[in-house]
C-alpha cells in the first residue's frame, strides 16, 4: 500500500548501519531466535511499517464520515481501522519477506527487521499471511462482506501485482501499484454503507493520482539506493526533468480530481475552499521543482523532499476538510 512516511522515518532509516557481525557470531537465524519477548514484539511490529499505515487513517477515518453524513458509528469505525490495520500490515509484512534482499541493500530500508536478521524470512510470511487471514475474517464476521472483499483484494493486488510482478520491472510500477494504496477510501466507504459509489471513486482518484508525485520525489532523493538495488524506479530511469515533468502532471490531475469532488459528492463551501487553496500551494512546489529543474539545478539542490512533505500535508489536510464539511452541514 502506498507509503506515507516523514522526516523522522527518514532520519531513522538514515542512522549508520551496525559494525557487521563478527564471524564467530552466530547464524541470522539463530540471534533471530535469541532476542528478548520485547524486541521480537518490536521487531514484529517494524514487519507492518507502522508509518505506512499512518495513510489509512488519514484516508479512511474521514470517508466514514462523508458515508454516514455525520459521525459514523463508532463500533464501525474501531472496527473498521482495527481490521484495516491487520489487512495493511500483512500485505507489508509480505512485502518485507518479499524485498528483504534489496531492503538489506537500500540506506532508506536496511534497517527493517528482516536485512537486521531481527526475524526469520520463515517467520516474517507466517506472520503477514495470519494477519491477512485473520483481517479478513474480521471484516467479513464483524463489517461486511465488501468491506471484507476489498481487504483481501488490496493485500493480494499488493503482495502479486505490485512486489512480484512490478516493482522490479517497471517505471511505472508506484503508478499501477498505487492502487492497492487506494482501496482504504473504498473500505472505509463501505463499511459504513454495504457499498460503494461516485464519491468515494472520486476520493480513489484523488489517491490514485497523487502517489506517482510523492513517490517519485522521495525516489529522487534516494535515487542511488534504487539503482543499487536494481529497482527501476522513474528516477533511476529517466533524466531529474522527465521525473519532474511527469509529477507535475499527476499533481495537476489530483488537483482537479479532488475539485470534481465538490460537485459529485454535493460538498460544501469549506471543502472547496480548502481544495483550492491547497491545490494552488501544491501546484507551487510543483512548478518551484520545475522552474529549478529548468535553471540546471540538480540532485539535492532540486530539494525534492521539500514537495515529498508537502505532499504528506496536502493529503492530511484535504481529508480532513472531507470529514469535517459533512459535520458543518
Amino acid at each position: 500500500m502506498t507509503v506515507l512516511s516523514n522526516k523522522r522515518g527518514i532520519e531513522l532509516d538514515e542512522q549508520v548501519p551496525e559494525a557487521p557481525p563478527s564471524p564467530l557470531a552466530p547464524p541470522p537465524a539463530e540471534r533471530a531466535a535469541r532476542r528478548t519477548p520485547g524486541a521480537s514484539v518490536r521487531a514484529y511490529v517494524a514487519l507492518t511499517k507502522p508509518r505506512v499505515i499512518e495513510l489509512l487513517l488519514i484516508t479512511t477515518i474521514p470517508v466514514m464520515f462523508l458515508a454516514a453524513g455525520g459521525v459514523p458509528p463508532l463500533s464501525t469505525v474501531l472496527l473498521t481501522l482495527a481490521f484495516g490495520t491487520m489487512s495493511a500490515g500483512a500485505a507489508n509484512a509480505i512485502n518485507c519477506y518479499i524485498d528483504r534482499d534489496i531492503d538489506a541493500k537500500m540506506r532508506r530500508t536496511r534497517r527493517r527487521p528482516l536485512a537486521r536478521h531481527q526475524v526469520t524470512p520463515a517467520r516474517a510470511l507466517v506472520f503477514g499471511v495470519t494477519l491477512a487471514a485473520v483481517s479478513t475474517l474480521g471484516f467479513l464476521l464483524a463489517v461486511n462482506p465488501v468491506a471484507a472483499a476489498g481487504s483481501l483484494f488490496a493485500i493480494l493486488f499488493y503482495v502479486f501485482v505490485y512486489s512480484l510482478l512490478l516493482k522490479r520491472r517497471t517505471s511505472q510500477n508506484v503508478v499501477w501499484g498505487g492502487i492497492a494504496g487506494c482501496m482504504p477510501v473504498l473500505i472505509g466507504w463501505a463499511a459504513v454503507t454495504g457499498g460503494v459509489a461516485w464519491t468515494p471513486l472520486v476520493l480513489f482518484g484523488v489517491v490514485f493520482l497523487w502517489t506517482p508525485p510523492h513517490t517519485w520525489t522521495l525516489a529522487m532523493r534516494y535515487r542511488e539506493d534504487y539503482a543499487v538495488a536494481k529497482v527501476p524506479m522513474l528516477p533511476v530511469v529517466a533524466s531529474e526533468r522527465r521525473v519532474v515533468v511527469e509529477s507535475l502532471v499527476y499533481t495537476y490531475a489530483t488537483v482537479a480530481c479532488s475539485l470534481a469532488l465538490w460537485p459529485v459528492a454535493g460538498m460544501g463551501p469549506v471543502y472547496g475552499a480548502v481544495a483550492v487553496v491547497l491545490g494552488l500551494v501544491f501546484l507551487a512546489e510543483g512548478h518551484r521543482l520545475l522552474k529549478a529543474v529548468r535553471a540546471g539545478v540538480t540532485g539535492v539542490h532540486l530539494r525534492p523532499m521539500r514537495f515529498f512533505h508537502l505532499s504528506n500535508v496536502y493529503l492530511a489536510l484535504l481529508f480532513t476538510a472531507v470529514a469535517v464539511d459533512p459535520l458543518l452541514r
